[in-house]
């Protein structure tokens, strides 16, 4: 028997991607472990790089887990750094 890739990876929801820039002061559900409330967004991908604003620790997470725990915006980030550090369709003069 076959199965369909839809079978596979799961349902899919309606809900949109996160837009998150480097920069960004973000406030999840719960605190850290040392107090800290909020964590400032310094790796952009699959994975999101997140660093305590009060103690420095640096935790990756992977999207899907930080969307479901995402409280909301403290402060929003650059958008020109964000774009800086994506890379771009290389030229081959």
């Amino acid at each position: 028997m076959l199965s369909r890739a839809s079978d596979t990876l799961g349902s899919m929801t309606t809900r949109p991607v996160l837009e998150l820039l480097l920069g960004d002061i973000v406030r999840l559900r719960r605190t850290h472990p040392c107090g800290g409330a909020t964590w400032m967004v310094d790796r952009l991908g699959a994975d999101i790089g997140l660093r305590c604003r009060t103690c420095g620790r640096h935790v990756l997470l992977e999207r899907r887990l930080l969307e479901s725990r995402f409280a909301g915006f403290v402060e929003r980030g650059d958008p020109a750094i964000t774009a800086a550090a994506r890379p771009g369709p290389t030229s081959a003069a």
